[in-house]
């Protein structure tokens, strides 16, 4: 390859403080003949961009010191180098996120865990676009030095400026993959409306953001090269369907939006979403397959509060995701939508913050403390071990309910350190109550795995780790895990239950009855308990649930044939706790026997009985 085409392809400058996000995106640059350099902070970055220039930047948003963010605002700052486009990379994915990219000069916007397809075809579009550029400035240059003596040639150096011109601008305004109209495209067409809407009353326009259901199920199981196929596919259904005049736009991935003016009634663009979907949900014949998906979408309208078109394509956003989450089909966007989206993002930042205070070379109960509840033998009133729960007190908002922020920690990715330093606690605390003979030596720690724990590599070398640090036995270890995550990872399940099962950790399915509900798969896993859910227990003193007793009878007895012991989660009453006796289930938790408390709570409570006889209010630990 000749200098002048490795110039071509581009000198790409990756900024990550994670060193294994550097070495993929560097290998998957390299392969594909990108000459990469990589840098593992922003001041680096801003260094290495002084001495060579890249062609394109790769940054990371969230790294310690200076964020992607400020790396951005100082390089376009810089008039030698603000040219250079710069995408960004991020595990984040809110609308928010996206605005405020390049609200400080960034290009473009790509979410971890990324597509190796998607990243090269945006490095390739927007190095298209820089090499564009820097051909019509050789151009101009060119056309001054030659406009006196060289007039023919003159109009030939012009008309080839007007071709790149061209390219250059459709590039900048279409998506390559599709054809349609691109993000800018639909900016400024926004824009445009907005404008129209200050000087012309009646003038209704409104904005569809739809999303493909499950895309990434065909994308990872038949491959990136039949997702873009159906991608092209699905554009050029939607320019059938769609109403005349609408402008339909591709804003990446699977996401495009429907911009339609002049309606009569709100209504018509939830019937104009309800064809789009019929439209969508006929299959598609790609490469010789059949291919069925469904659709999604958040709809906004327009109003003179909207001043910019960030805030009607964020709005529109937001809804599609509640309509994603509530399995709707469609959301018409309400301001509610957006205080909740501005709450979890500020309870998101909060919880980030906390979680960097958190040290596990030396774990000390904080703002995030693990609280535990008593597990009880039904049968002689034993206390047989604990469940770890994680709590959160926030120094202005009080208690967070871990409704609240478990979720979210689940999706930043944050439940990871969360669960390492609530586990070590735990840990800790048996040893603990073991040695101050408080407990019987045969008591265990439940902690519970989330189905994102499943997806980390090094999942069984972090628990032998933390076991290796307390020196609690692994047999003195309960994990729990729901039937959901078991069900969506369960080839890897297996090998890590199993894996788990050697260390001699026991094993529970926690909630179960509240998912999958199937007791014939449950013999495929290496599992020493089953917990039912509270649902099943709730109801069992109440009048005429004979029924409900029987079903909770049927599941102990296969549960035992199975070999496994019964758990009742969520005992309230004297009259749930002898009916579960009576048909045999092992053991319980609940308000009836100590409500969750934290170690010190916890332990005064040890101090008195070890064996529990069902309490009293007045009895309980406080919370």
């Amino acid at each position: 390859m000749d200098s002048q085409k490795q110039e071509r392809i581009g000198n790409i400058l990756i900024v990550d403080d994670q060193p294994h996000n550097l070495g993929v995106l560097s290998d998957l640059l390299t392969l594909n003949h990108y000459k990469v350099r990589c840098a593992i902070s922003g001041a680096m970055a801003l260094k290495a961009i002084k001495v060579d220039p890249p062609d394109l930047v790769l940054l990371d948003i969230f790294m310690p010191e200076m964020d992607g963010y400020e790396v951005c605002r100082l390089l376009k700052q810089d008039a030698k180098h603000q040219n250079i486009p710069v995408i960004f990379l991020s595990a984040l994915g809110e609308a928010d996120d996206k605005v405020k990219a390049f609200d400080v000069g960034g290009v473009d916007y790509v979410t971890k865990p990324f597509q190796p397809t998607e990243v090269l075809a945006r490095i390739r579009n927007q190095l298209a676009l820089r090499f564009c550029q820097a051909e019509i400035v050789q151009l101009n240059a060119s056309l001054e030095l030659k406009v006196e003596q060289r007039t023919a040639e003159l109009r030939a150096e012009v008309e080839k400026r007007q071709i790149a011109q061209e390219r250059l601008l459709y590039l900048a305004t279409h998506d390559p993959l599709t054809k349609l109209p691109n993000r800018a495209s639909l900016m400024q067409k926004i824009y445009d409306l907005l404008a129209r809407n200050q000087t012309e009353s009646g003038h209704r326009f409104g904005l569809l953001f739809l999303d493909l259901d499950r895309f990434k199920v065909i994308n990872d199981s038949l491959g990136h090269i039949i997702g873009d196929q159906l991608l092209f596919s699905v554009a050029q259904r939607l320019q059938q369907v769609i109403p005349q005049h609408s402008f339909v736009a591709r804003l990446g991935g699977d996401e495009f939006t429907l911009l339609i003016e002049d309606f009569e009634y709100e209504q018509d663009l939830i019937i104009i979403f309800e064809t789009i979907r019929d439209a969508i949900k006929e299959v598609f014949l790609i490469d010789d397959m059949e291919l069925f998906i469904d659709v999604s979408a958040g709809i906004c309208y327009q109003s003179r509060n909207y001043e910019k078109p960030e805030h009607l394509l964020r709005d529109a956003d937001t809804a599609m995701y509640h309509a994603k989450s509530e399995k709707s089909g469609y959301k018409v966007f309400n301001a509610s939508m957006h205080l909740e989206a501005v709450a979890e993002f500020s309870l998101q930042t909060e919880l980030a913050k906390t979680v960097k205070t958190l040290s596990l070379k030396k774990p000390q109960p904080g703002p995030i403390l693990p609280y535990y509840q008593p597990i009880i033998s039904l049968k002689t009133g034993e206390i047989t071990g604990f469940e770890t729960l994680a709590r959160w007190h926030h120094p202005s908002q009080g208690w967070i309910s871990p409704g609240n922020f478990i979720p979210i920690a689940e999706k930043t990715g944050l439940i990871f350190p969360i669960s390492l330093f609530i586990f070590k606690l735990a840990c800790h605390q048996l040893i603990t109550w073991k040695q101050q003979g408080l407990i019987t030596p045969l008591a265990r720690i439940s902690v519970n795995l989330s189905a994102k724990h499943f997806m980390q590599d090094d999942l069984i070398e972090q628990i032998d780790r933390l076991l290796l640090d307390t020196g609690l036995p692994g047999g003195a270890l309960k994990l729990e895990i729901t039937e959901g995550s078991l069900i969506r990872n369960e080839a890897e399940a297996i090998e890590i239950l199993e894996a788990l099962r050697d260390r001699e950790i026991e094993l529970a399915i926690d909630d179960f009855g509240t998912g999958y509900s199937s007791l014939s798969y449950l013999y495929r896993f290496p599992v020493k308990t089953l917990k039912l859910d509270q649902s099943f227990i709730c109801d069992l003193d109440k009048p005429n649930t004979g029924q409900r007793a029987e079903i909770v009878k049927t599941v102990i007895h296969l549960a035992h044939t199975l070999g496994m012991e019964v758990v009742a989660e969520g005992i309230e009453t004297a009259q749930q706790t002898k009916i579960l006796q009576d048909i045999g289930c092992d053991l319980g938790q609940g308000y009836w026997f100590a409500r969750p408390s934290g170690a010190a709570e916890i332990e005064k409570f040890l101090q008195t009985q070890t064996t529990i006889a069902p309490l009293n209010e007045q009895q309980y630990p406080v919370d």
